[in-house]
């Protein structure tokens, strides 16, 4: 399985914490992954990457939000769709604490991932704040 399947999962679980309320340990199980579905099952190494974003999405939840909140221009966070807040605070974390995947390929995917799954046009407002949160974490 491909990191974008892990991270995939880690979004939709992280979607599930915070709109769900799942809690960690659920979450973490990885449960309501298919194990008969070729296109979602997990080996052990992605689903260790999916539980790793998952886990540090959630230990640093609070730094993320306050990164988040920084870049916001005109916009008040809790009027941000739930869907993008997941994938932004996967992202988010990533950038600050996943240091050996490159920036670029964080955003990427996450412009991905919001293509697919966020509102229309979502993407766009990903890539806007994902790119100046980098800019900022490389002063």
């Amino acid at each position: 399985m491909s990191r974008r399947k892990s991270r995939i999962i880690a979004f939709q679980g992280l979607y599930s914490w915070n709109v769900g309320g799942m809690t960690q340990e659920d979450v973490l199980k990885l449960s309501w992954v298919s194990k008969d579905d070729d296109q979602i099952a997990l080996n052990d190494e992605s689903a260790a990457f999916a539980r790793m974003l998952i886990a540090g999405t959630i230990e640093h939840c609070e730094e993320i939000d306050l990164q988040i909140k920084s870049h916001l221009t005109n916009w008040n966070f809790d009027r941000v769709n739930k869907v993008t807040i997941a994938i932004l605070r996967m992202s988010v974390y990533a950038l600050m604490y996943n240091k050996e995947t490159d920036a670029s390929i964080v955003i990427d995917e996450a412009i991905d991932i919001a293509k697919n799954y966020g509102p229309d046009d979502s993407y766009k407002f990903v890539n806007a704040i994902l790119d100046s949160i980098n800019k900022d974490l490389k002063k």
